[in-house]
């Protein structure tokens, strides 16, 4: 097997992002007929899949946002790219913010409702924001900055915005923050090369199943083992509310985590289910036959802050994946991205 690709870059930054043990998962999971992952978020796991696509796929994200983008990088990559490109602007940062907030509903109901449902301009407008953000709250409905009559105006009703000033040192180039130096070339050429890397993903994307909604969906019998040997890599909003900032979820963390946790104990010894679950060192209580790896994030949200005290900085080397009595044992083996898909 060829040597694994280790410069995969999602089109975003995200939070608890797990490229580092992307291999980690696989080597657990293994080569499996049915992949299933409920909280998707930038899909480094999927995207580094060591043998490519596999029979059958489907991800869920909760957050209309996420699924939204990914729903439409995979169907119309040209046009999410073109509402994407766009340079850092400070007074468009704001309004488009604003604008954005108010379309999730719309966004998310459509997506539970139809699917085959995406915005490419929602997309686009929402990855170009994400990058130029710094740190957590984009569009996250939490700050104090709302539109009153077109005017970006502050209220105290925490139903609004964060106002913050958008990146603005090298790598602030919106969603083009992996765009090599262009020089003096035109938006044309920055165009035809984010046009080319978003439609990587894309043709990852083809012929995986997006969903929007509750976690749970994905995981009943009929989208997992009914369809043979299925891997299963869940990474929920962490439980512990003391070890992230307050607007990166909009859901209960804790009630989630919990569910979740009982769920994969639950199905943890069926023969056909694989399962790999990420948390903090002392969130989870698992069964004694469950393989616990220690891992430390080195990247993203996990170095956040400038002090030792950082949020990121202290939970870094909490990070652990269960493995549940059915995974495999094997060493993870290197692997290209995409696994070679042209």
């Amino acid at each position: 097997m060829s040597e694994r690709n280790c410069e995969y870059k999602p089109p975003f930054v995200w939070f608890g992002g797990k490229s580092a043990v992307a291999d980690r998962v696989w080597a657990a999971l293994g080569d499996v007929d049915n992949y299933v992952e409920p909280f998707f978020g930038s899909g480094a796991v999927l995207f580094l899949r060591p043998d490519g696509p596999g029979k059958i796929e489907t991800v869920n994200d909760a957050d209309g946002f996420v699924a939204n983008f990914w729903r439409a990088l995979a169907a119309d990559p040209d046009a999410v790219a073109d509402h994407a490109d766009w340079p850092v602007n400070e007074a468009d940062l704001h309004a488009r913010h604003l604008w954005l907030l108010g379309q999730r509903d719309r966004i998310t109901e459509r997506l539970m409702g139809d699917e085959a449902f995406y915005d490419a301009r929602v997309a686009g407008w929402w990855v170009w924001g994400l990058n130029c953000w710094i740190g957590s709250g984009w569009c996250s409905g939490k700050g104090p900055w709302v539109s009153v009559d077109g005017v970006l105006t502050l209220r105290n009703t925490g139903q609004g915005v964060n106002r913050k000033l958008p990146h603005l040192g090298d790598t602030g180039q919106g969603v083009n923050r992996k765009l090599p130096h262009l020089g003096n070339t035109g938006k044309g050429e920055r165009r035809e090369w984010l046009r080319a890397y978003l439609g990587e993903f894309a043709a990852r994307l083809a012929r995986v199943r997006v969903c929007c909604g509750d976690w749970s969906r994905v995981c009943g019998p009929s989208v997992t083992f009914k369809h043979g040997t299925t891997g299963v890599f869940l990474d929920p909003p962490y439980a512990d509310s003391a070890a992230r900032t307050s607007d990166l979820y909009a859901v209960d963390c804790e009630r989630v985590a919990h569910a979740v946790r009982e769920w994969a104990i639950e199905q943890g010894r069926n023969p056909l289910m694989r399962i790999v679950l990420a948390g903090y060192e002392g969130e989870h209580d698992m069964p004694s036959d469950w393989r616990v790896e220690a891992w430390e994030a080195v990247g993203g949200y996990a170095l956040a802050g400038t002090s030792d005290d950082a949020i990121g900085r202290k939970n870094k080397r909490r990070e652990r994946l269960w493995m549940s009595p059915v995974c495999l044992s094997a060493k993870p083996d290197d692997a290209p991205l995409f696994g070679g898909v042209e």
